[in-house]
């Protein structure tokens, strides 16, 4: 079901993923909400940047992104954006779980001029200064909620690949861990199927971090079958259908590879 403010979230939302764009739960963690739902749990899922822009001129690069995903020139970023929820619906409702879309905008689409304007900004480089308004706004809100809901459990990227919109996302979860929150930080997939990626974001955030294995063997597939609901997604970030599900059995399979165990990979603050 969808929620269209945090007013909306209720005592029964116990676990909530934060998710920087449409995909990012369904990839990361698609295997723990089947696992949290077959248990008679109810997550939520809250995308952070599933606004729309409000101008009407993309940038050179964010054309060029949208060119990259297959949509023709005449597609306009609204008409992307409802794509893009249309995908994320279908994914959420397969589980099924609740979902609340936030307004704040893509990476691509931020700042006059725009903040980020190649792929080396985008994934590696480092948060434009004036997004810090934009964390700022996100973390009193969902302080906010912590106060209110206070035994809630969330999950957010560890930012793995460093996309800056993950950065933020992650960075605003730190600070609700710092403020008695319980956060799990996942990985982000499928970056953090690149070699070196993982270990390199652990050493950059340099946190008294464990991990936590949740195991979804009889959930992988429900999470592949999500997955493919992006389907404006999967050639860019895979190359294919058939690529997205090799890459995510082979990635969950090797967190340790026994047998038909799969698993997902979580990182906590040791208490």
């Amino acid at each position: 079901m969808r929620l269209t403010s945090l007013n909306d979230i209720q005592t029964h939302h116990r676990h909530i993923f934060l998710s920087p764009h449409y995909d990012d739960v369904v990839y990361s963690c698609g295997g723990t909400l089947g696992v949290q739902l077959s248990s008679g749990l109810r997550p939520l899922v809250i995308t952070v940047f599933g606004g729309a822009p409000t101008t009407g001129t993309l940038s050179p690069f964010a054309q060029q992104v949208h060119r990259q995903r297959g949509f023709g020139g005449t597609t306009t970023a609204q008409d992307i954006i409802e794509i893009r929820r249309k995908e994320d619906a279908k994914a959420l409702d397969l589980f099924p779980t609740d979902y609340l879309w936030l307004d704040y905008q893509d990476a691509i689409y931020r700042g006059t001029p725009t903040y980020y304007n190649s792929d080396s900004q985008l994934m590696g480089g480092d948060v434009h200064p004036a997004d810090a308004e934009i964390e700022r706004q996100l973390l009193n809100g969902l302080l906010t909620l912590h106060n209110r809901l206070p035994d809630t459990v969330w999950y957010a990227p560890l930012g793995v690949g460093r996309h800056v919109d993950h950065q933020i996302v992650a960075s605003v979860a730190d600070s609700l861990a710092q403020h008695g929150a319980k956060v799990y930080f996942y990985e982000d997939f499928p970056y953090v199927t690149q070699s070196g990626a993982l270990d390199a974001r652990l050493k950059e955030l340099d946190l008294p971090l464990e991990p936590t294995l949740v195991e979804m063997s009889e959930m992988l597939e429900l999470r592949i079958e999500a997955a493919e609901a992006y389907a404006t997604q999967t050639q860019q970030n895979f190359g294919g259908s058939e690529q997205m599900r090799q890459a995510m059995t082979h990635y969950t399979h090797n967190i340790r590879p026994v047998e038909t165990i799969y698993l997902e990979r979580y990182w906590t603050y040791r208490r």
